[in-house]
Order: C-alpha cells, then sequence, then structure tokens
C-alpha cells in the first residue's frame, strides 16, 4: 500500500504538469481542502479532503512528502496490513484538514498535499517503534555518510518547528502556504493506530513484546 500512494501520488502529480495553467488552479480550487469552502459547503465538499492529500504543488513537494511516506509507512503498513493502513492514512488526513478548518476558518487558501497524513504516519511510527532508529543523509565535510539516529528525534524536531508559525497563523491571522495545522492535526491522529494494527502486532504490543 505504501508503494501503491506513492505511485498514486507521482501520476496525479505528472496529470497536474500537462494542465493547462487555467484548468491547473480550477483544480486546487475545487479538488484541494480550502477552510472557508468547507464553513460555506462550497467546492467539492467531503471528497475534497480526500482528493487534496494526491495533490501537490510541484516535484520537491512530491518528493518531500514521499520520501517521508517511503520511511515511515512500510514499517506502519507492516504492523497494520495494507487496507487498514491505508485506513488510517485517510483519517489522518482528514483530521489534519478538521484541524485546518478548525484553526483558520476564514483561509481561501487551498490546502493540498499528502503532508498532513505523512505526519500522522510519523507520529503512529513513534507510537509503535519509540526505539525505532532510521539512516539519515549527513555531510562531513564533502563525504556523506548515512548514520542510524532514533527516530523519536526526527519526528520531535518536525512537531515543533510546526508550533510557532501555526499559533502565529491563528493569533495573528499570518496565512502561510506550509499547512502547519495540517500537519499538527494529522500528527495527534497517530493516537488511534491502535485501533487498526493488525490481531497478533496488537497483542504484542499490549504486552510491551517489541512489535
Amino acid at each position: 500500500m505504501t508503494i501503491f500512494l506513492i505511485v498514486a501520488n507521482t501520476l496525479i502529480l505528472i496529470w497536474e504538469m500537462i494542465l493547462p495553467t487555467s484548468t491547473l488552479v480550477f483544480v486546487f480550487r475545487f479538488f484541494g481542502s480550502t477552510p472557508s469552502y468547507v464553513w460555506t459547503r462550497q467546492g467539492a465538499g467531503m471528497i475534497s479532503t480526500i482528493t487534496s492529500m494526491f495533490l501537490h504543488g510541484g516535484i520537491f513537494h512530491l518528493v518531500s512528502n514521499m520520501i517521508f511516506l517511503w520511511v515511515f509507512g512500510r514499517r506502519v503498513e507492516d504492523a497494520c496490513g495494507p487496507m487498514r493502513f491505508l485506513v488510517f492514512y485517510l483519517l489522518a488526513g482528514t483530521s489534519a484538514d478538521l484541524m485546518t478548518a478548525l484553526a483558520m476558518p476564514h483561509s481561501a487558501i487551498p490546502g493540498i498535499g499528502a503532508s498532513g497524513a505523512i505526519f500522522g504516519v510519523m507520529g503512529a511510527y513513534l507510537v509503535l517503534f519509540p526505539g525505532g532508529r532510521i539512516r539519515t543523509l549527513w555531510f562531513i565535510s564533502i563525504i556523506p555518510t548515512w548514520p542510524r539516529i532514533r527516530a523519536f528525534w526526527i519526528v520531535l524536531y518536525y512537531v515543533i518547528v510546526q508550533i510557532g508559525p501555526a499559533f502565529n497563523s491563528y493569533l495573528n491571522g499570518v496565512e502561510y502556504d506550509v499547512g502547519y495545522w495540517a500537519h499538527l492535526g494529522g500528527f495527534f491522529a497517530c493516537i488511534l493506530i491502535p485501533l487498526f494494527m493488525k490481531p497478533e502486532a496488537f497483542a504484542r504490543y499490549m504486552s510491551n513484546v517489541p512489535v
């Protein structure tokens, strides 16, 4: 399922890239999740919550999201199974959209991208594999190295850097191109991950045995 999501997002970006600019703007407006549209019942309605997760603003936006999905998604999927993982992924993305709509109800900027759902996957990884380590790329002088560091620190860093801009947008009305509230909303969906685990994985988790 992780590979399927990466392929689906990539194919949709290729489709976006061949669209005329005017059509692409319409696609983002209609199929992106725009908070003000949610409250005024405009746009694609509930379907935009799903479609917005598969739209991206460019190659860098897509690649950065898909790298995180590949790194964290595979082990979470192993614990859940493909279909449960997909349902959790979509739930995390929905949580991201709801958080944005509640925090920024008057925003007319359409939210697009898989990052809200991926923050949920990152949070789920943290819940399931708190001692997990991942390989990261570092440059010492000009020599690349691949040390394995605790995923806890990586996820914690990315969550913390969302908080300041999120509250700045809420308190001062500043609008960013990055969906900080979506990231936080998706992340907090991780508390529900035990509900989506395979029975044997859940039994191990509840017995404090490594999943």
